[in-house]
Protein backbone atom coordinates (compact mmCIF):
# COMPACT_ATOMS: atom_id res chain seq x y z
CA UNK A 1 0.00 0.00 0.00
CA UNK A 2 2.66 2.47 0.93
CA UNK A 3 4.34 1.61 -2.60
CA UNK A 4 1.32 2.45 -4.19
CA UNK A 5 1.01 6.03 -2.56
CA UNK A 6 4.28 6.75 -3.35
CA UNK A 7 3.49 6.05 -6.89
CA UNK A 8 0.39 7.76 -7.03
CA UNK A 9 2.38 11.34 -5.12
CA UNK A 10 4.92 10.79 -7.79
CA UNK A 11 2.54 10.54 -10.44
CA UNK A 12 0.32 13.79 -9.53
CA UNK A 13 3.75 15.77 -8.47
CA UNK A 14 4.59 15.09 -12.44
CA UNK A 15 0.89 15.94 -13.71
CA UNK A 16 2.27 19.20 -11.42
CA UNK A 17 5.14 19.59 -12.75
CA UNK A 18 3.86 19.51 -17.10
CA UNK A 19 0.76 21.90 -15.28
CA UNK A 20 3.31 24.32 -14.66
CA UNK A 21 5.40 23.26 -18.14
CA UNK A 22 2.53 24.16 -20.41
CA UNK A 23 1.28 26.86 -18.38
CA UNK A 24 5.06 28.13 -19.03
CA UNK A 25 4.81 27.38 -22.66
CA UNK A 26 1.78 29.23 -22.73
CA UNK A 27 2.77 32.19 -21.30
CA UNK A 28 6.38 32.22 -23.62
CA UNK A 29 4.02 32.20 -26.31
CA UNK A 30 1.78 34.76 -25.20
CA UNK A 31 4.82 36.82 -24.78
CA UNK A 32 6.59 36.02 -28.19
CA UNK A 33 2.53 36.91 -29.81
CA UNK A 34 2.64 40.54 -27.71
CA UNK A 35 5.87 40.85 -30.31
CA UNK A 36 4.50 40.21 -32.98
CA UNK A 37 1.27 42.42 -31.78
CA UNK A 38 3.35 45.26 -32.11
CA UNK A 39 2.74 45.03 -36.27
CA UNK A 40 -0.90 45.04 -35.39
CA UNK A 41 -1.38 48.01 -32.56
CA UNK A 42 -1.24 50.97 -34.79
CA UNK A 43 -4.46 50.52 -35.45
CA UNK A 44 -6.12 47.80 -33.12
CA UNK A 45 -6.58 48.90 -28.95
CA UNK A 46 -6.31 46.55 -26.36
CA UNK A 47 -8.36 48.70 -24.24
CA UNK A 48 -12.14 47.43 -24.43
CA UNK A 49 -13.64 50.55 -24.26
CA UNK A 50 -11.46 52.25 -27.31
CA UNK A 51 -11.23 51.84 -30.80
CA UNK A 52 -8.69 53.18 -32.53
CA UNK A 53 -8.26 53.24 -36.91
CA UNK A 54 -9.08 49.24 -36.10
CA UNK A 55 -11.65 47.95 -33.59
CA UNK A 56 -10.44 46.75 -29.99
CA UNK A 57 -9.28 43.19 -29.77
CA UNK A 58 -10.39 42.68 -26.45
CA UNK A 59 -12.13 39.40 -26.47
CA UNK A 60 -11.75 38.71 -30.27
CA UNK A 61 -11.23 34.49 -29.99
CA UNK A 62 -14.51 33.07 -30.54
CA UNK A 63 -16.59 36.58 -30.82
CA UNK A 64 -18.58 37.07 -34.39
CA UNK A 65 -16.99 39.36 -37.05
CA UNK A 66 -17.98 42.90 -36.96
CA UNK A 67 -20.15 42.80 -33.64
CA UNK A 68 -18.26 45.31 -31.57
CA UNK A 69 -20.63 48.24 -31.05
CA UNK A 70 -19.50 51.64 -31.97
CA UNK A 71 -16.99 50.63 -35.12
CA UNK A 72 -17.97 50.77 -38.67
CA UNK A 73 -16.91 48.08 -39.83
CA UNK A 74 -17.10 47.20 -43.83
CA UNK A 75 -20.51 45.55 -45.54
CA UNK A 76 -17.95 42.88 -46.49
CA UNK A 77 -17.26 42.10 -42.96
CA UNK A 78 -20.75 42.31 -41.76
CA UNK A 79 -22.07 39.86 -44.11
CA UNK A 80 -19.45 37.58 -43.58
CA UNK A 81 -20.84 35.36 -41.26
CA UNK A 82 -17.29 34.85 -39.92
CA UNK A 83 -16.48 34.03 -35.83
CA UNK A 84 -13.42 34.68 -34.95
CA UNK A 85 -11.85 31.15 -34.25
CA UNK A 86 -8.16 30.77 -34.29
CA UNK A 87 -8.15 28.79 -37.66
CA UNK A 88 -10.27 31.50 -39.13
CA UNK A 89 -7.78 34.33 -36.77
CA UNK A 90 -4.92 32.36 -38.62
CA UNK A 91 -6.68 33.06 -42.36
CA UNK A 92 -7.23 36.34 -41.27
CA UNK A 93 -3.83 37.59 -40.71
CA UNK A 94 -2.60 35.62 -43.36
CA UNK A 95 -4.43 36.97 -46.52
CA UNK A 96 -7.25 38.78 -44.98
CA UNK A 97 -8.74 40.47 -48.46
CA UNK A 98 -8.92 37.04 -49.49
CA UNK A 99 -10.63 35.42 -46.72
CA UNK A 100 -13.21 38.29 -46.84
CA UNK A 101 -13.09 40.36 -50.29
CA UNK A 102 -13.75 43.90 -49.98
CA UNK A 103 -12.62 44.35 -46.38
CA UNK A 104 -11.05 47.31 -45.45
CA UNK A 105 -8.35 46.65 -43.50
CA UNK A 106 -5.05 46.88 -44.94
CA UNK A 107 -3.55 43.35 -46.11
CA UNK A 108 -1.45 42.19 -42.98
CA UNK A 109 0.32 38.89 -44.39
CA UNK A 110 1.51 37.15 -41.35
CA UNK A 111 2.31 33.61 -42.97
CA UNK A 112 4.96 32.06 -40.50
CA UNK A 113 2.32 29.78 -39.10
CA UNK A 114 5.06 30.34 -35.52
CA UNK A 115 3.95 33.58 -35.54
CA UNK A 116 0.72 32.94 -35.88
CA UNK A 117 0.50 30.56 -32.97
CA UNK A 118 2.53 33.54 -30.70
CA UNK A 119 0.03 36.30 -32.18
CA UNK A 120 -3.40 33.98 -31.66
CA UNK A 121 -1.94 32.74 -27.93
CA UNK A 122 -1.70 36.86 -27.32
CA UNK A 123 -4.80 37.75 -28.04
CA UNK A 124 -6.17 34.73 -26.24
CA UNK A 125 -5.18 36.54 -22.99
CA UNK A 126 -6.61 39.58 -24.06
Amino acid sequence: MKKVMLKLLSAAAMVGMVATSAQADEAAMAAAGAEVFKRCQACHSTDSSKNAFGPSLIGVVGREAASLPRFAYSEALKQSGITWTEDNLRKWVSDNTKLVPGTRMRHVSITDPAEQDYLIAYLKTL
